[in-house]
């Protein structure tokens, strides 16, 4: 929504602060990422309208883009309490309940909301990701219960290089967790030489488990850190960074056609993906989610993999 109709939208609900109208200036506010702004909007809604659904389901859903997941599930309870089959906030708190590692609870919530809207790909598409997120953790709970012999290492062998770090798990509350309690980071790649590093490991902690990936690529498109993993286990990191060769080139050109200035990021959502890019230094940084993982969530990840990707880089220099 343009700038000017944001503008009309805040100048009717001045004129009338009871009007609806908090609802699309809200939601416009979201899609622009004006976060706090869209939260203030949101609870004032709620505050006139207390049994609005649609007043308590823009508060969570902006919430969760905040990160503020506890709000988002209060309000989102909310909705359920004045609208039961309310459909976003059944894929809301489908969405929170994976993120907290509910996956039973996140199981529920989305087949209670396909059961309303069967020919909902996207959500057909999420519940799939929880149930096989739920197989897998069913896997590994069984694969502890059989006991393992542990030899100790041989006292000859070198200990001067860092540990190898692991591959992130695939359940929301195994990510970035060790079995000696311990958050396993790639920040620690400042404390080791450039090649020792793992690249293709290097923002997989900001990952949090879920569905997303990030990638940091050059100016032609190779692959210098990251990885992009599909769901049969295929690194396609290599195939999109040939794909999207040259890309900053474009986007420098068409901003400065327009005279708009250098770009800073691109963010757009397809069928199955919610994508950002952002520049770094002469490449480009992908970050891509399941579209059942909110805009908020990916532009957190890809700011955080940026500052990660410099620090990096530096390293490596």
């Amino acid at each position: 929504m343009a700038l000017d109709d944001i503008r009309t939208l805040s100048e009717a609900l001045a004129a009338d602060p009871s009007s609806l109208v908090f609802l699309q200036l809200g939601e416009a506010l979201r899609r622009r990422g004006d976060l706090d702004m869209a939260l203030r909007v949101a609870l004032r809604g709620t505050e006139r309208h207390p049994q609005l659904p649609d007043a308590h389901d823009l508060a969570a859903r902006v919430s969760a883009d905040r990160g503020e997941l506890d709000r988002a599930v209060a309000e989102w309870e909310l909705v359920l309490q004045f609208a039961p089959s309310h459909s976003g906030a059944r894929k809301g708190l489908g969405f929170v309940c994976f993120q907290l590692g509910r996956l039973p609870d996140a199981v529920a919530h989305l087949s209670t909301a396909l059961a309303g809207d069967p020919t909902d790909a996207s959500l057909a598409a999420a519940l799939q990701t929880v149930q096989s997120a739920l197989d897998q953790r069913a896997t590994a709970a069984a694969r502890a219960t059989v006991p393992v012999r542990r030899v100790p290492a041989a006292p000859e062998l070198p200990a001067t290089r860092e540990p190898a770090i692991p591959e992130a798990p695939a359940t929301p509350e195994a990510a970035g967790a060790r079995a000696d309690g311990a958050r396993v980071t790639m920040g620690l790649a400042r404390d080791l030489q450039a090649d020792e590093a793992d690249a293709g490991a290097l923002f997989d902690d900001l990952l949090e488990g879920q569905r997303t990936a990030a990638m940091l690529l050059d100016a032609d498109g190779l692959v210098l850190a990251g990885r992009y993993v599909s769901a049969d286990g295929r690194d396609l990191a290599a195939d999109i960074g040939a794909q999207l060769s040259g890309v900053s080139d474009e986007a420098s050109r068409a901003m400065r056609h327009l005279g708009l200035g250098g770009w800073r990021q691109i963010v757009f959502e397809t069928e199955a993906a919610s994508v950002a890019m952002a520049p770094s230094l002469d490449g480009v940084l992908l970050v891509a989610a399941a579209r059942p993982i909110p805009l908020g969530f990916v532009r957190r990840v890809l700011e955080r993999a940026l500052d990660r990707a410099r620090v990096w880089m530096e390293g490596a220099r």
